[in-house]
């Protein structure tokens, strides 16, 4: 069962379970899709994978079976940022 983890490993931006920004790779990293398109070019900076849409878990089955609520933080995604002049 896919995780859901609630926030983009990079910028920390929220990823409700809803969310169509959420892009995950086949060991659930987890980014946005601005990051994703922008700096990550749709790589997965973890394991080298591809990053595609994550799916949505139906509304009716989150209470059975709800996100996850840990948030993960790829450190490294903070040069990437600065390198692109973001400042996170």
């Amino acid at each position: 069962m896919l995780q859901l983890r609630p926030g983009c490993e990079c910028c920390d931006k929220d990823l409700p379970p809803e969310s169509a920004d959420a892009l995950i790779c086949s060991f659930e990293c987890t980014f946005c899709r601005d990051c994703s398109d922008t700096l990550l070019k749709g790589v997965c900076p973890n394991c080298g994978g591809e990053l595609v849409a994550r799916p949505r878990r139906p509304v009716s089955k989150l209470t059975k079976f709800p996100p996850s609520a840990e948030r993960v933080f790829n450190a490294d995604c903070k040069a990437l940022h600065e390198a692109h002049g973001d400042q996170r």
